[in-house]
């Protein structure tokens, strides 16, 4: 983990610095793409790239899939968590300055099996954005040594909604 710098980065008229996730889409060959997320702005850098910025606290799914002759050479997938001046972040390329971290998984059948998870997610009526981060790391540490995560459910959900309401 890293500490950010003293002075907040890309901040004007006292707003909080934004987490930029830069997406560049060279169909076949490299593809980056979000899964789920709430950007705040979005800037058009050309036909294949897009930078996505995002507001301390708002939570997003990356996803980076890059492929040769042979096929499949990378496939990575995380959630993060943008962080806001003074919190301490880890680095990904291309996600300036960086976020916590709260899922990750390489190789495309756990890419593939946290889509899934996702999907039963958004059944239960849940929004991704908006359920608890801990229940992210929950899913990362159970995948990460091959156990099937908890459902997320509507009591863990509650609780998380009084959480948040009782920090802020």
């Amino acid at each position: 983990m890293r500490t950010p710098p003293a002075t907040p980065r890309c901040a004007s008229d006292g707003d909080p610095p934004l987490t930029h996730v830069t997406l560049v889409w060279r169909g076949g060959i490299r593809e980056d793409w979000l899964r789920f997320g709430k950007p705040v702005a979005e800037r058009i850098i050309d036909r294949r790239t897009r930078i996505e910025s995002y507001a301390p606290g708002q939570v997003f799914a990356l996803v980076r899939w890059a492929s040769n002759d042979f096929g499949t050479r990378r496939s990575l997938f995380a959630i993060m968590r943008a962080v806001g001046p003074g919190e301490a972040y880890s680095t990904l390329p291309r996600v300036d300055p960086g976020g916590e971290i709260l899922l990750s998984v390489r190789s495309w059948p756990k890419v593939r099996a946290v889509f899934s998870l996702i999907d039963a997610i958004e059944q239960a009526g849940f929004d991704p954005c908006d359920i608890a981060p801990d229940h992210w790391r929950h899913m990362h540490n159970r995948l990460s040594v091959g156990m099937p995560p908890r459902p997320y459910d509507r009591h863990r959900h509650r609780a998380w909604c009084l959480r948040r309401r009782l920090s802020s």
